[in-house]
């Protein structure tokens, strides 16, 4: 999750909104690319989650990674919550369960998102090792229970503890158990925006079949090969989804900021406290009925830490966020960013996507979207498979790659990140089946070799 937004101008109008999220429109030529991914961080030594504060613990991480990068640490009170590189580079921020997240910086190419996310890595690791500390690269906890798991002192994560038992079954898991990778990309115009926004919802239960990746919960097979994606079908469905409104006439910016009004809030945040304000709309905020703060009116901060907070398959902000993938193995975190770049950031492939999904019904896309997690490459619409789907995708992504001729300093251009994607479909397994295997097979059902063959 991003850090939260500073910038408290008032809003008068619903115009105000509108014209916040416009201003996310760019010319082509500066497009860029930002990958964020998860991790979770465990103890070498009995494969434990790793607590907030001690010697072995997340505040050391924090505090190390401080020392080596020299990046400005981001404090809610007397605990660091995370780092920022104010050259404007990325961030590292903490997930409630004590996930580890580097948000990186909007880069030109592929290659540069790679190298920032392998830099980190090196960087990480560099730190963990001393204090007995490795990370895993998956979408859910293959053996811990939410009792298990570490809480951190942030006081967004607090109010969302206490409210989501009330909207979904699966809220608490989601928060503290999973991990994603994610792809944030650019639009050009409103109708660009509309166009990249329904051909990625349509597409994203191809991208969560691609990075399946959790199919163990507590140390046992969960029946799903994406018990990720599951989770977010139960955890608050007022903020989650696949936005089936998006595709109809009139779809823009301000069809989204109504949407975006109606969703519940979690909290306001004033100075350093998080004011709980959970399940009040901002439509409530603006019209300044608020029990919390009666007749106070919203900020621009206040807009934009509520956007990140509304969780559906993707994300509108001032640009979009690819949300399907399960967090995975280092070598397919910018494989994901390879995959949308190829696809969005050159005109045939976005319309050859468009022309494949224009038709498909609302009822259709739900479904696609409900059947993957169980099914992977193996869930149908309209007759076709995921399989298929991912062929017929990866095929223009890599053409959109090869068109863009971004090379690295050895010559070789950006569809070499989509060899990870190549191999799971020549082979058509997911992820999660590969691990499958091997718990049936060579680990003999056990859980626990994970943590060493999986890790960064």
């Amino acid at each position: 999750m991003a850090r939260d937004q500073i910038d408290m101008t008032p809003i008068e109008t619903r115009d105000e909104l509108v014209a916040w999220l416009a201003a996310g429109c760019k010319p082509k030529a500066q497009f860029r690319v930002g990958t964020e991914h998860e991790k979770f961080a465990f103890t070498i030594e009995g494969h434990r989650p790793v607590p907030y504060s001690g010697r072995r613990s997340i505040h050391a991480l924090l505090e190390g990674m401080h020392t080596l990068l020299g990046w400005e640490p981001i404090m809610e009170g007397e605990n660091i919550i995370g780092m920022f590189d104010v050259t404007g580079g990325g961030a590292i921020s903490l997930e409630p369960g004590g996930q580890f997240e580097l948000s990186g910086a909007p880069v030109e190419t592929v290659h540069q998102t790679a190298s920032e996310l392998f830099a980190h890595l090196a960087q990480v690791r560099e730190v963990a090792k001393p204090l007995g500390i490795g990370f895993l690269g998956l979408g859910m906890t293959p053996n811990w229970s939410r009792a298990d798991m570490p809480v951190m002192p942030k006081g967004r994560y607090k109010i969302m503890t206490n409210y989501m038992p009330k909207v979904g079954s699966y809220g608490l898991d989601m928060m503290y158990r999973t991990c994603t990778v994610q792809a944030n990309l650019d639009f050009s115009s409103e109708s660009d925006m509309v166009k990249k926004l329904r051909v990625s919802l349509a597409l994203q239960p191809v991208a969560t079949a691609l990075f399946a990746n959790s199919p163990f919960t507590e140390g046992k097979p969960n029946g799903f090969l994406s018990m990720r994606s599951q989770i977010w079908t139960d955890t608050d469905n007022h903020r989650a989804g696949m936005l089936p409104w998006a595709f109809e006439d009139g779809m823009g910016f301000e069809r989204y900021v109504d949407y975006a009004l109606g969703v519940p809030m979690y909290f306001i945040k004033r100075g350093d406290s998080y004011i709980d304000v959970s399940g009040k709309s901002f439509k409530d905020f603006f019209a300044g009925k608020l029990d919390a703060l009666p007749g106070e009116r919203p900020t621009i901060s206040d807009w934009a830490n509520h956007l990140s907070t509304i969780f559906p398959e993707v994300r509108l902000k001032r640009y979009l966020e690819m949300r399907g993938a399960d967090g995975g193995p280092w070598r397919r975190l910018p494989s994901l960013s390879a995959y949308w770049v190829g696809l969005f950031y050159d005109e045939d492939s976005l319309d050859a996507c468009w022309d494949m999904v224009k038709d498909w019904s609302a009822e259709e896309r739900q479904k696609l979207r409900d059947d993957v997690p169980r099914l992977g490459f193996r869930a149908e619409i309209r007759g076709r498979n995921v399989l298929t789907l991912a062929q017929e995708t990866l095929r223009l992504a890599t053409r959109g790659l090869a068109r863009r001729k971004y090379l690295d300093r050895n010559g070789r251009d950006e569809t070499r990140y989509l060899r990870p994607l190549e191999e799971s479909i020549a082979r058509g397994t997911t992820p999660a089946e590969e691990l499958l295997e091997k718990f049936h097979g060579p680990w003999k059902g056990s859980i626990e070799p994970i943590f060493d063959e999986y890790a960064y």
